[in-house]
């Protein structure tokens, strides 16, 4: 008899009726957030050459251009932690309180505990796709002219990193449904009288 895989340790068993395409879709919401956040730490602490670095454009930047190198950091750990938590619709974690959750550990998750945050997060995140288009446009997501200056190759490399955050929302949405169809289902089942 094996061990667990790399992926069940790393996240925990794949819950009981999950099919193989939703696995695959929070993996996959795991990651929309990863590219985008190293290339924020790389061109905005690591010193990469991602971005115009002309010292007036960055003395004129605000917001994200402008943020200290701690809240460049938080923002892409945290974005890339709640993105993982799209794991937790398709593992057992997602339906049982793990052990590390005081007075909550090995009782059943409420299916709204879960699909309440997970839907708001994909409604919040619905916004991405909008924001990208007026980025495209040289657009803020304020609408007015973004200061963040790329040319060239800097311009392939950031669409390539931030591109697959607009499907972060619409993969989270469809794992969501699919997390509260699963799981109600399982309940309706042990409600049908038997005859």
């Amino acid at each position: 008899m094996t061990g667990p895989g790399f992926a069940e340790r790393f996240h925990g068993r794949t819950a009981a009726g999950v099919p193989r395409w939703a696995v695959w879709t929070a993996y996959a919401v795991a990651l929309t957030a990863l590219p985008s956040g190293v290339w924020r730490i790389l061109a905005m602490i690591g010193g990469a050459p991602l971005l115009e670095t002309d010292p007036e454009v960055m003395a004129a930047a605000s917001g994200l251009e402008a943020g200290p190198w701690w809240y460049i950091v938080a923002l892409s750990v945290v974005s890339e932690a709640l993105a993982f938590l799209a794991v937790g619709l398709v593992t057992v974690w997602g339906e049982v309180w793990p052990r590390w959750v005081p007075l909550l550990r090995g009782r059943t998750v409420p299916v709204w505990a879960a699909a309440v945050p997970a839907a708001l997060g994909a409604a919040a995140l619905m916004v991405l796709p909008y924001a990208l288009v007026l980025y495209a446009f040289g657009l803020g997501i304020d609408g007015e002219p973004t200061r963040l200056v790329v040319h060239g190759w800097q311009t392939a490399v950031f669409w390539v990193a931030y591109a697959p955050l607009a499907a972060w929302g619409p993969l989270l949405a469809v794992l969501t449904v699919h997390y509260v169809r699963r799981r109600t289902a399982g309940a309706r089942a042990h409600l049908v009288p038997v005859r």
